[in-house]
C-alpha cells in the first residue's frame, strides 16, 4: 500500500522524505528515517568544506544501506565553484539522489545528470514548479506557507497549492509544509501528491541531535507559536516566536537592511540554540505543525505509527464513501 512514482524512483518502501535541516540533518537521523523505510536527506550546508559532507556520508553509508540524499541550497552566497565541488563530492560518493532549493538549479543539472543523480526541487509556488520541471528535474517538492524555513512571497497554504501544482506539471509533486501525522499524510495523497516531506515532525524525535529543552518546547507548542520574518528583503522564513525572531521584525518595520539584519538572524546562532537549548540564543525555522506534536518518539515509531494509521483512516474513507 502506499505505492506511487516517489517510491519507484528512489526505491523506497514508504513515500516519506525527511526535511534536509540545517544542523540537524545529519547521518544518525538520516540514516533513521532511510532505514524506517522512508528517504533520509543530508543538508550540504551543514558542512563549511566539501571533505567534510564527503565524511558526513560516508558515515551515513556505515549506518544504513538503504538510499539517502543530499540537500543543496542554491543561494547567492555560495560560490558557483564551491557549489561544483560538493555535488562532484556527492557523486563520486554514488548518492543518486539530490534535493535543491533556493534559485533554480538549471546550472548544475548536467553535472547532477551525467552523475546518474535523481534530481528534487523544493518551490514554494507552482510557476517555480513549472520552471524545474522545464530543466529536468524529477519530482518537485511544493512547500506550503505552514511550513518551516523560506516558504516564499505568495503566502498559499498547502491546501491550495498541492493540486495547483499536480495540475500544473507532470512529473511527481512532493507536499510539503503542515505534514506531521497520518491525517495530513492522506490528505496530501487526496490532494494529488506522491509522498510527504516533513522536518519539524522529525526534529520532534529521539534521533534527532537537538538539545532537550528544544524537543520539550516542540511538544508544548501551540500553532500559533511561529511567525514570519524577512519578507522585507524578499526571503519569508517561518520561525518560533522568540526574542531575536521580534527583534527582526521590528528592525524590518523601522527598514533595515539585510546587513544590518544578518547578526541576528544567522545560521551560527540557531546552531547555538539547538545546541545549548537556549530558545532566544537565535533564528529557530520552525513549522505551524509543531501544534500537532505531542511526544518525542523513535523515527521508526513516527514512520510505523504514519503508515499503521493511514491505512486506518483510508479503509474508514471507503467505508464512508460504500454507505
Amino acid at each position: 500500500m502506499f505505492k506511487t512514482r516517489i517510491t519507484e524512483m528512489f526505491g523506497i518502501q514508504y513515500p516519506v522524505i525527511g526535511g534536509g535541516m540545517l544542523w540537524l540533518s545529519r547521518a544518525e537521523l538520516v540514516a533513521a528515517i532511510s532505514n524506517a523505510g522512508g528517504l533520509g536527506i543530508l543538508s550540504s550546508a551543514t558542512f563549511s568544506t566539501v571533505e567534510g559532507l564527503r565524511e558526513e556520508i560516508q558515515k551515513t553509508k556505515s549506518l544504513t544501506s538503504k538510499p539517502f540524499g543530499v540537500n543543496f541550497p542554491f543561494l547567492p552566497t555560495v560560490r558557483p565553484t564551491d557549489m561544483e565541488k560538493y555535488i562532484d563530492a556527492v557523486i563520486e560518493e554514488e548518492v543518486k539522489i539530490v534535493e535543491t532549493s533556493g534559485r533554480s538549479p538549471e546550472p548544475y543539472m548536467k553535472q547532477l545528470k551525467d552523475g546518474g543523480v535523481k534530481v528534487m526541487h523544493k518551490v514554494p509556488a507552482v510557476r517555480f514548479a513549472q520552471t524545474a520541471e522545464k530543466v529536468g528535474v524529477d519530482a518537485v517538492v511544493m512547500l506550503g506557507c505552514e511550513g518551516a524555513g523560506h516558504v516564499g512571497l505568495d503566502n498559499v497554504p498547502s491546501l491550495i497549492l498541492i493540486p495547483r501544482a499536480v495540475e500544473a506539471v507532470k512529473i511527481p509533486v512532493v507536499a510539503a509544509g503542515g505534514f506531521g501525522d497520518a491525517h495530513g499524510f492522506v490528505a496530501a495523497l487526496a490532494l494529488g501528491a506522491e509522498g510527504v516531506l516533513m522536518g519539524t515532525r522529525f526534529m520532534a524525535s529521539e534521533e534527532s541531535p537537538v538539545h532537550p529543552k528544544v524537543k520539550r518546547w516542540l511538544i508544548e507548542a501551540k500553532e500559533t507559536d511561529t511567525m514570519l520574518i524577512q519578507q522585507s528583503i524578499r526571503n519569508t522564513a517561518r520561525v518560533v516566536r522568540n526574542k531575536p525572531a521580534e527583534k527582526t521584525l521590528e528592525m524590518e518595520q523601522e527598514g533595515a537592511s539585510l546587513e544590518e539584519l544578518l547578526p541576528v538572524i544567522s545560521g551560527l546562532k540557531e546552531k547555538e540554540l539547538f545546541e545549548t537549548g537556549d530558545l532566544d540564543a537565535g533564528i529557530m525555522h520552525c513549522g505551524q505543525v509543531s501544534g500537532l506534536i505531542q511526544e518525542v518518539p523513535t523515527v521508526k515509531e513516527i514512520i510505523d505509527g504514519i503508515m499503521s494509521e493511514a491505512k486506518s483512516l483510508c479503509h474508514r474513507l471507503q467505508q464512508t464513501a460504500a454507505a
